[in-house]
């Protein structure tokens, strides 16, 4: 009886330490996020979900506006259509231009703002607000995105504040993207139609060798099969011959 009532109150008290935990972890989760859709490489494109949780039970969420960097500007970004929502992109000029592509490039997006045409984002959902971007900065290993969330009620919640190092996770953290090492196949988005062209060879090269293997292999295996008939057939003509001697002796 002692080791049952034991264990079950050390099944309470964890019981008690776990809620707890949710209790204090919770609000680390309910603030507005970004990240990717797979891979962001530097000098690559990406497409980036910017996560938005709803945090007050009496109000709805109606405009997110995301200021995008402005010491790495991005020359691409694209957001995806949702139903509910206008979207409107605003581009800012370029103290100093930037290349992509070949190209000059004096602007680049400096905010997106959504604002719902319905209900926005009601108590206990989240809304995710995808949106192509690029080239990716090669010499930033995460870019910073200050965010504004506004509700039904007129609340404004600013994520703007940027982690310190070694600091404590600030109150209203604006989202960070983390960029990954650049690779081959990130770079892929920005080829040339002579790549392209030569892509199509190599691929074309591969496919005809792999025909010509296979045909190679049917060759082959026509020639063992046509081999082994005329083997046996031979075999048979032997056995047929001497029996005939034999017949013919006798």
């Amino acid at each position: 009886m002692k080791v049952s009532r034991t264990a079950s109150r050390v099944a309470a008290a964890a019981a008690v330490a776990g809620s707890a935990v949710l209790v204090l972890s919770a609000p680390a989760f309910a603030h507005v996020s970004v990240a990717a859709e797979g891979t962001a490489a530097k000098g690559g494109y990406a497409v980036v979900d910017f996560k938005v949780p709803n945090e007050r039970d009496n109000a709805s969420t109606t405009k997110l506006e995301v200021t995008f960097p402005t010491d790495h500007p991005l020359a691409s970004a694209m957001p995806e259509p949702i139903n509910g929502w206008k979207i409107e992109v605003t581009k800012a000029k370029l103290a100093k231009p930037i290349e992509l592509h070949g190209k000059q490039i004096s602007e680049a997006v400096s905010r997106i703002t959504w604002t719902a045409t319905a209900k926005g984002i009601e108590a206990g959902y989240f809304q995710k607000f995808p949106v192509s971007i690029g080239a990716l900065p090669e010499d930033a290993d995460e870019l910073v995105f200050k965010a504004v969330q506004t509700y039904s009620n007129k609340e404004i919640v600013r994520w703007i504040e940027v982690q310190e190092d070694g600091a404590e996770e600030p109150e209203n953290p604006a989202p960070v993207l983390a960029l990954a090492a650049a690779s081959e196949d990130e770079h892929s988005h920005g080829t040339t139609a002579d790549d392209a062209s030569d892509d199509a060879k190599a691929a074309s090269s591969t496919t005809d060798a792999a025909s010509d293997s296979d045909s190679s292999d049917t060759t082959a295996r026509v020639l063992g099969v046509v081999g082994i008939v005329v083997g046996a057939a031979g075999v048979a003509y032997g056995v047929l011959a001497g029996r005939r001697r034999t017949t013919n002796e006798a």
